[in-house]
């Protein structure tokens, strides 16, 4: 928001739905309060800015409207979901919009972790971006479950599938567990999940036990297009619209509000990428949405090289320094499919990105950015590797194009990209590339590139390793089971 004055006002929106009536009485507030404008955030949610002097006639005004709000705080963050994918992104097949409905109103406290509620056939949304991840399988009102501790990367599968009337009880009880005994879950550098966890929580609660059937397999990234007038379904139209500055002005809002009111349309979606989607869109009903977008001077044609990027919340820094990359790519005519990025002001911000750009903390530096990638370019795997370290700002551009090049000129699954730190070439040059993998915590061992941390050299065979202790969970050697890296699933 280019206003950064006066006090910042969050609104979840579980699930990143909400009607268009429940959005006019947020906005109507709003806009009573002083504002002009609101911004989408990275979990689906809402906020908008008030000065002072209008803050406590704000806390009426939502109270007598019944809306939770946070003022200046994220200590609830917002349910996320992928319901905006269903029917234009993916065919969910049983995950359809009751199941989502009816599993949001079980919720009967405000999440304190974050969860993520996500079907498999899509990559619109993030999988493994919360604390508790609970990922639809083949099995109908079944979803995995992958627990992510706060402030770490280590990630733990849930060791049988979840119901989905379970899903909120269960929350609730992980939950507990985890802030209830900071520290073991809490930021801590090695969790025996299993037993400190999961031994746990099966004693207190008799939900039924569902075996997962077979592994988690999770489709190859690519970011759909998601703006403009797009078809699907039966004759029907679906609108995105995205904002260069992420601002979306309470004016634009409140006309969509009226035309969705108008024109039948029930519901607006708000994307992890910080836009807004509008389904349901009968084609007679077309030329209405393209006055208010002529009304209000909105494009909606951006280039996918400027639409696939995360940014932290609120961040005037994080987005001056995307818009100047864009322009860099722009001039460069730059590809960057199946490719996202993300720009990290603060380490533990925990975004989603095929290539991260992290500034690092003080002390104060001519060079403080790095570029890291991770190993297969898929931003589901949040294990990294520094592409370039102690880089200027005017610096970046070019460094980021060449990485780009560098991944359409090499093979992703035969070859790593080129760091500072030299690898040995894989030792595999089959066209299906494997890896081991942790079955208890999905930690991968990738002969390509070792394991530096324990003393195990590029190139090293997994033959090779008289033991292998898996780093994360300390599983033996022997619960690692060799499988394509294109079916990995990735810590978070």
């Amino acid at each position: 928001m280019e206003e950064t004055s006066g006090h910042l006002i969050k609104v979840n929106l579980p699930g990143g739905l909400i009607s268009p009536g429940d959005l006019q009485e947020v906005l109507a507030i709003a806009e009573k309060s002083g504002a002009g404008e609101v911004v989408f955030g990275n979990r689906q949610q809402l906020f908008f800015r008030v000065k002072e002097a209008l803050l406590e006639d704000l806390h009426h005004e939502l109270l007598m409207a019944d809306i939770h709000y946070e003022v200046d705080a994220d200590e609830h963050p917002n349910i996320m979901s992928s319901y905006v994918t269903d029917d234009i992104f993916d065919h969910p097949g049983w995950l359809r919009e009751g199941v989502y409905k009816d599993i949001f109103d079980l919720f009967d406290h405000r999440p304190k972790l974050k969860v993520n509620l996500v079907a498999a056939n899509q990559t619109f949304v993030p999988f493994f971006t919360g604390n508790l991840n609970f990922i639809a399988s083949e099995v109908s009102n079944y979803w995995f479950l992958y627990v992510r501790f706060p402030k770490t990367n280590q990630l733990y599968c849930w060791p049988s599938l979840i119901y989905s009337e379970d899903i909120p009880a269960l929350s609730k009880l992980v939950e507990s567990q985890i802030l209830d005994n900071r520290n073991l879950f809490y930021d801590q550098p090695d969790i025996n999940a299993k037993a400190l966890l999961y031994q746990k929580i099966v004693g207190k609660n008799s939900m039924p036990v569902q075996p997962i059937p077979q592994p988690l397999k999770l489709p190859e990234f690519s970011l759909p297009y998601y703006e403009g007038f797009n078809k699907y379904g039966n004759n029907k139209l679906w609108l995105g619209i995205y904002r260069r500055n992420e601002t979306f002005a309470i004016a634009l809002l409140k006309d969509i509000c009226k035309l969705c009111l108008k024109t039948r349309v029930g519901q607006l979606h708000i994307t992890p990428w910080k836009s807004l989607l509008v389904k349901e869109i009968a084609p007679a009903d077309r030329h209405f949405w393209g006055k208010i977008l002529d009304q209000h001077r909105i494009n909606v044609r951006h280039a996918s090289n400027e639409l696939n990027w995360q940014l932290e919340d609120n961040c005037a820094e994080g987005l001056h320094l995307k818009q100047e990359l864009v322009k860099a790519f722009e001039a460069a005519d730059l590809r960057t499919y199946r490719l996202c990025f993300a720009i990290k002001t603060h380490l533990k911000s925990g975004l989603f990105g095929s290539v991260i750009i992290r500034k690092r903390p003080a002390p104060e530096t001519e060079a403080p950015f790095e570029i890291l990638h991770t190993p297969d370019f898929n931003p589901n795997n949040k294990t990294l590797i520094v592409y370039k370290s102690h880089l200027k700002q005017e610096e970046l551009g070019r460094e980021l194009i060449a990485l780009c090049d560098s991944y359409y000129s090499l093979s992703a699954l035969e070859e790593p990209i080129a760091t500072e730190k030299p690898v040995a070439e894989s030792v595999s040059n089959a066209a299906t590339y494997f890896v081991y993998q942790c079955k208890n915590c999905l930690s991968l061992y990738d002969e390509a590139w070792g394991d530096e941390a324990n003393g195990i050299a590029a190139g090293t065979g997994f033959a090779a390793l008289t033991a292998y202790p898996c780093p994360t969970c300390d599983s033996p050697k022997e619960d690692f089971v060799r499988i394509e890296r294109a079916a990995a699933v990735f810590s978070n």
